[in-house]
């Protein structure tokens, strides 16, 4: 048991402010407890004061990916992409190949301990290692186990190498969905043959889950699609019967038509909105007109912090969508809305962050959503707490050693990106 004293506790729904004390049960999906008397301690029991300190739920990464840790820095390609296609091939694509297991699990600690000291305690990933493909996923997630965060994991299934590829990814994935939640990655249209979409689509259904696909993130995918198919790529998804599996994420959404939009509405999919990664890449704005209310914030493997993405996001919002202090706050938050309603644990109660934030203004229910945008940031994350277990305290990780890791990871990126060298054009 955990109690937290002395604390401020913000619901994340109703965003009323108590104050007292949180006993936080360990285990899955467990409760909390709120209380003005001192309860009282158990042996066992880890007490943190909290006073003048902020407790509400922890964040959750609506999509992600692990493989792209160990990019920060890397050197320029030989080819410098000219268009969307070309990052892909030139850099993305290049790096998938260049992974083997060991950077696979790295790459993972990576972003798991990223996550967890910026608050964030599930994190849906999208992860490609051609070369290192079987049992990529479970090493994922004993590497997020093992830091203490939660995940909804899927390989990225795709034609781009060949159709052996394709059948490996989908063992691969049907082999992890056999013990594991997860989902049935697939990269985007342009990549998929109408076998392999139909098997990966068969997959899901045949597993009770859904797809975690790339759609439209360029204009590209759309006009592939057309040319190949003689169809959009939401109509095609939606004749495959993706749109009938419910916890399928259609990730991006740039370039859809008006009736796109009106079915992604609805069929109630979930959307990931990266802000970030779309400017990164120059590929287009986001807006939310008519798709409805299901847009979750993802960040692309851009970063791990999602309180950085809400703020990237609405600011960006103000040239091209509808959005305002209230919206932005419902889509940081929607991720545990579709976690929830698709049934997947590691997202209870008992997923919290401290919050060592001193205003220097009023803060309460009537202006939280000012201070949200505004006064936090991830820098105020003190304690995280993921399923009942202390896994950050006072901005240190608690579950492994973030330095041995990171020294090791520093090694690996060096041949990482000579590999990605020796593969480039």
């Amino acid at each position: 048991m955990i109690l937290l004293k002395n604390a401020t506790y913000i619901d994340w729904k109703s965003l009323d402010f108590f104050q007292g004390h949180v006993l936080v049960e360990p285990g899955l999906n467990k409760a909390i407890t709120l209380s003005t008397i001192l309860p009282q301690i158990l042996p066992g029991t880890q007490v943190i004061d909290c006073k003048g300190k902020f407790v509400t739920k922890s964040f959750a990464n609506g999509h992600h990916h692990v493989y792209s840790a160990l990019a920060t820095g890397m050197p320029v390609p030989k080819k410098i992409p000219g268009n969307f296609y070309e990052i892909l091939k030139y850099v993305w694509w290049t790096l998938d190949k260049s992974l083997d297991l060991e950077t696979v699990k790295y790459s993972a600690y990576i972003t798991a301990i990223a996550c967890a000291k910026n608050g964030v305690t599930f994190a849906i990933d999208h992860h490609s290692s051609p070369m290192a493909m079987e049992g990529s996923l479970q090493t994922i997630a004993d590497a997020f186990n093992e830091v203490g965060v939660s995940h909804l994991l899927s390989y990225e299934i795709s034609d781009r190498d060949g159709m052996d590829k394709a059948k490996k990814a989908l063992d691969e994935t049907e082999g992890y969905l056999k013990s594991n939640q997860g989902l049935v990655g697939l990269h985007a249209s342009f990549t998929l043959t109408q076998k392999t979409l139909t098997k990966a689509t068969e997959l899901a259904a045949k597993c009770n889950t859904g797809v975690h696909v790339h759609v439209a993130e360029d204009i590209y995918d759309q006009e592939h699609c057309y040319d190949i198919h003689s169809k959009r790529v939401i109509e095609r998804y939606k004749d495959i019967g993706i749109l009938d599996l419910k916890k399928s994420i259609l990730v991006h959404c740039l370039y859809l038509t008006d009736a796109e939009r009106h079915l992604i509405r609805e069929s109630g999919l979930y959307v990931a909105q990266n802000t970030e990664s779309n400017l990164n890449n120059n590929v287009g704005q986001f807006n939310s007109c008519a798709i409805g209310e299901n847009i979750m914030l993802g960040t692309d493997g851009m970063h791990s912090d999602m309180l950085r993405s809400a703020k990237a996001t609405y600011f960006n919002g103000q040239l091209c969508d509808t959005i305002d202090l209230q919206e932005i706050y419902h889509r940081f938050r929607k991720v545990h809305q579709y976690i929830e309603s698709s049934q997947f644990t590691g997202d209870g109660q008992n997923n919290l962050v401290v919050l060592d934030y001193r205003p220097s203004t009023e803060f309460g229910k009537g202006n939280f959503l000012g201070h949200f945008l505004y006064g936090i940031d991830s820098t105020h994350v003190q304690h995280v707490i993921a399923n009942g277990k202390l896994i950050v305290e006072d901005r240190k990780v608690t579950t492994v050693n973030e330095q041995e890791i990171k020294e090791v990871a520093k090694s690996l990126s060096k041949k990482l990106w000579e590999k990605m060298h020796l593969l480039q054009f």
